[in-house]
């Protein structure tokens, strides 16, 4: 079964191949989805990463609190989304 990561205080020069790199040393990542501004197109300095419930554990582990690119990361699991109000 697959866990999605929220990786957070990515710097803004991040690129997906170089988070997908970062979190392939800790396991296969599934997905790797850096989140964009809508209006900049540039990255708004957090993504999310799909790995398999024992690889994602050890990345959180890993990665939690270490420096990327000269920023400190904050890794844990992604919460889930509440499903859409409907009146």
């Amino acid at each position: 079964m697959a866990t999605s990561l929220y990786v957070g205080n990515l710097p803004f020069t991040s690129s997906q191949s170089s988070v997908e790199a970062l979190f392939a040393q800790h396991g296969t990542p599934i997905s790797v989805n850096l989140i964009m501004d809508r209006v900049t197109g540039r990255p708004r300095g957090f993504g999310f990463v799909e790995m398999e419930d024992n690889d994602a554990r050890n990345a959180i582990a890993a990665l939690n609190g270490t420096d990327f690119e000269g920023r400190t990361l904050r890794v844990n699991e992604a919460e889930k989304r509440p499903a859409p109000r409907r009146w």
